[in-house]
C-alpha cells in the first residue's frame, strides 16, 4: 500500500496587512517531513514524502508562493507513480492572494493528478472553515478535538488510520457536511471552558455508532472575510442515513448554545485588566493581549498594550514589576546588540507590520540580555524599561512555553504581570497563571466580531445578525450521493 504525505498549513487574516511568502514558512521533504509523523512505522504501507509547508498564522499567502508550494507537491505525487492514497496535513484557514477557498483548490488539484480511484483524508484544525467544494475532494477527515490544541498527533493519525482501514477494506467513505451560520472566536469557543468543554466531548458518543468513521466539528476562523466563514459539521463514514443524522445533530447543537459562548476567563479592557492585577492577592497575573495575537494571524507589533503597562501610574507606583511579551522589531533589536549587555539604548517599536492598528513608540532602558540562536525568531533582546521590562524579537514569535523565558533567564516568579500577545492561554501558561485576564486590545485579531469590516460572508450570520431562525439540513458527498 503506497500513500503520499504532505500539504500546506497556516491559519491566514485577511484584515491583517501582512503578507505570507518564502520567508514565513517551513518547508519540509523526504525524511524531514516523515519525521513530522512518528506514528507511521506502526502502519504496514509505504509512506511517500512530497512537500509540507507549514507558517505562523498571518496575513494573506501570496499567490506565486503558493502555486510553487502546490505545483512541487503534485510534481513530486506524479513522479511517486500510482498511489493508494494521499494524507493531507492542513490547516482548513488557508487564504491565498486571489483564492479565497485555497485548500478546497489544492485538494481539487490533488484529486485531479491521481484521479478517481485513490482515497484521500486530512487532518484538519479546528479552527479551519470547510466548505462543500472541499468536501466534494476529499474522502476522510478528521478535526482536533481540543482548543488548545493538545490533540494533534492524535488526530493526524486518526486521519493516516482511518485512510489505511478504508483502502485496507474497499470501503469508498461518504460525508455529511453541514455549514452552520455562527462565527465565534476560538478565545469564547475553547473546549477548557464551558459550554465549548461539553459539546466537544459530546461528540465521543458518536465514536461508536454503526456507520460513522469520524465525527467532527470546526467553530470556524473568524477573521477571514470569506464565503466559506462558518461554523461546520462534517461526518464520515458508510451509512447516508447515520451521518446525516449526527452532522444535523451535532450542528443543531452548537446552534442552540450560540449565545451561551463566553470568554474562559474575565475580559476588559488593557487599562481595566492592569488596574485589577495590581491590586489583585493573587501572586502571578497573566494578561492576553489578544487583539494582536500571533497566533490568531495578527501583525503582533501593534503596542497598546505595552504602552499602557508602562504609562499606568497606579502600576509604576506600585513597586510591581510586569513583563511583556513581546514585540518584534528588527532595527530595535540590531540597536539592542549594537548597545550590548548592560548597557542603555533607547528605540522605536510598533506599527512596521501593522500600520492600521499599530503605531511607533519609544523603549529607553537597559539591555538585559541578548539571545541568539532560535530559527523562528532569530535574535531576541530582553530590555528594562524601569517597571516593565520588555521582550523583543526580530521577527514574530509566540511564548508559549516556561522555556521561551528562562532560555533569555527570566523567572517568571520575579514579576507580578506577565502580558503576551495571545488569546486563550495554552497550558503551560494556564498552569502558570494564578489569575488570568483577557486585555480586549485593538488588532487585526480583535474580539469585537461585529465589528470587524465582514463584506464577503454568507448573511445572516450570529453575532453580526442575531434575529434569525436556522435548521440544519446536511450535504451528502460521495459516490451514490455526489452533491454539486
Amino acid at each position: 500500500m503506497r500513500i503520499a504525505v504532505g500539504g500546506i498549513h497556516i491559519e491566514s487574516c485577511t484584515f491583517s496587512p501582512l503578507r505570507a511568502g518564502c520567508e514565513d514558512f517551513t518547508l519540509r521533504r523526504g525524511d524531514e517531513l516523515l519525521a513530522r509523523y512518528p506514528f507511521l512505522d506502526q502502519f504496514s504501507v509505504e509512506a511517500i514524502p512530497l512537500v509540507h509547508a507549514r507558517a505562523l498564522p498571518g496575513g494573506m499567502v501570496l499567490r506565486d508562493f503558493y502555486q510553487a508550494v502546490k505545483q512541487e507537491f503534485l510534481d513530486r505525487l506524479a513522479d511517486a507513480g500510482n498511489v493508494d492514497g494521499v494524507y493531507l496535513d492542513i490547516h482548513g484557514a488557508m487564504n491565498v492572494d486571489g483564492i479565497d477557498d485555497a485548500e478546497a483548490d489544492f485538494a481539487r488539484a490533488v484529486r485531479a493528478c491521481v484521479g478517481d480511484m485513490p482515497l484521500i483524508s486530512a487532518s484538519m484544525d479546528l479552527h479551519g472553515n470547510v466548505s462543500g467544494e472541499l468536501v466534494g475532494a476529499v474522502d476522510i477527515f478528521t478535526a482536533y478535538r481540543t482548543a488548545p490544541h493538545i490533540d494533534v498527533e492524535e488526530t493526524r493519525k486518526k486521519a493516516f488510520r482511518l485512510l489505511v482501514e478504508c483502502l485496507k477494506n474497499g470501503t469508498r467513505p461518504l460525508r455529511a457536511w453541514v455549514s452552520v451560520p455562527v462565527i465565534l472566536p476560538g478565545e469564547r469557543t475553547s473546549t477548557i471552558a464551558e459550554p465549548g468543554r461539553a459539546f466537544y466531548r459530546s461528540i465521543e458518543e458518536f465514536d461508536p455508532v454503526p456507520g460513522v468513521l469520524d465525527a467532527s466539528f470546526w467553530v470556524g476562523y473568524v477573521w477571514a472575510d470569506e464565503p466559506r466563514v462558518a461554523a461546520t459539521a462534517v461526518v464520515t463514514g458508510t451509512d447516508p442515513v447515520a451521518i446525516k443524522r449526527t452532522a444535523e445533530t451535532l450542528a443543531d447543537r452548537y446552534w442552540k448554545l450560540r449565545e451561551e459562548f463566553e470568554f474562559g476567563v474575565d475580559a476588559d479592557t488593557a487599562e481595566a485588566c492592569i488596574e485589577r492585577a495590581v491590586s489583585a492577592s493573587e501572586k502571578l497575573v497573566i494578561i492576553s493581549d489578544s487583539g494582536d495575537n500571533p497566533t490568531g494571524g495578527g501583525a503582533g507589533d501593534v503596542p497598546v498594550m505595552v504602552e499602557t503597562l508602562l504609562t499606568n501610574e497606579h502600576l509604576a507606583t506600585s513597586g510591581l514589576k510586569a513583563l511583556y511579551a513581546s514585540m518584534p522589531g528588527p532595527v530595535a533589536i540590531q540597536l539592542c546588540f549594537e548597545a550590548g549587555e548592560g548597557n542603555n539604548v533607547s528605540c522605536e517599536v510598533g506599527g512596521e507590520l501593522d500600520p492600521v492598528h499599530g503605531y511607533p513608540i519609544t523603549l529607553s532602558g537597559t539591555v538585559k540580555k541578548l539571545h541568539t540562536g532560535d530559527l523562528d525568531a532569530l535574535r531576541q533582546a530582553v530590555l528594562e524599561c524601569g517597571h516593565v521590562t520588555v521582550i523583543l524579537t526580530e521577527r514574530r514569535k509566540p511564548f508559549h512555553h516556561i522555556r521561551d523565558f528562562t532560555e533569555l533567564g527570566l523567572d517568571l516568579a520575579d514579576f507580578k504581570i506577565l502580558s503576551v500577545k495571545v488569546g486563550y492561554l495554552v497550558p503551560e501558561l494556564e498552569q502558570a497563571a494564578d489569575l488570568a485576564l483577557l486585555a480586549l486590545t485593538p488588532g487585526s485579531v480583535n474580539q469585537d466580531i461585529p465589528a470587524l469590516e465582514h463584506k464577503r460572508v454568507k448573511r445572516p450570520v450570529y453575532p453580526i445578525d442575531t434575529s434569525f431562525e436556522w435548521a440544519p439540513v446536511a450535504t451528502l458527498f460521495g459516490e451514490t450521493a455526489e452533491q454539486p
